[in-house]
């Protein structure tokens, strides 16, 4: 498994090893322990996800109030996406840059994103089924969004690509009206949280097999 840092701090591409043959294919999609090697801390799986697309859905840009936040692992068990990791942290040396990475059932990546970055997706076929693991539960009155459409943000989409929007999503501000609003994570306090998760890991140390 390699786990590549993105331009965004907080943000890794994950690439399995995978083992093809005359059944089919088998691979470790998530592993705790290499994860946590990387990121300083054990990502704490409280709920996991499933979304179906059509081709062209755009989810996001999608974030929750930190603390607690959420960070995801995300992968694609159907069809293939891109996948957007938007730095909204206040203070950020990346403030309002993106990166984003090709899921899909070929390489089979996944993409880790810490608490206070933003995240969406742009499906590229119908069907394309995302999983996302989660370090906390969905919290309503915690969670943001931003417009994906937003030109300050410039998410680059697919040639082709009509994009079809949830209601909630097209109704999101601006990041200039949310960063005006004060709804966007400072990166001071996203960093002292990452530090408090990290701290909390040495009881771990030491531990084995895949979580």
């Amino acid at each position: 498994m390699e786990i590549r840092p993105l331009s965004i701090a907080g943000a890794w591409e994950v690439t399995p090893r995978v083992f093809p043959d005359d059944r089919g294919v088998f691979l470790e999609s998530f592993r705790g322990d290499k994860l946590a090697d990387v990121i300083g801390h054990r990502l704490d799986v409280v709920q996991s996800n499933v979304s179906v697309s059509s081709r062209g859905t755009v989810r996001g840009i999608h974030f929750a109030d930190v603390p607690v936040g959420q960070a995801k692992y995300v992968t694609v068990v159907a069809g293939a996406l891109i996948d957007y990791v938007v730095d909204l942290r206040v203070g950020s040396p990346t403030f309002g840059q993106w990166d984003s990475v090709l899921l899909d059932t070929g390489g089979r990546r996944a993409v880790y994103l810490s608490e206070g970055l933003g995240h969406a997706f742009c499906a590229l076929e119908d069907g394309t089924t995302a999983h996302y693991l989660c370090s906390s539960a969905y919290n309503p009155t915690a969670e943001r969004g931003i417009n994906p459409l937003d030109p300050e943000v410039g998410l680059t989409l697919p040639d082709g690509i009509e994009p079809l929007l949830s209601p909630k999503d097209s109704a999101a501000p601006t990041l200039r009206a949310a960063l005006e609003d004060g709804l966007l994570p400072s990166f001071e306090v996203c960093t002292a949280y990452a530090e408090t998760l990290a701290a909390a890991r040495a009881p771990l140390s030491g531990g084995s097999g895949a979580a």
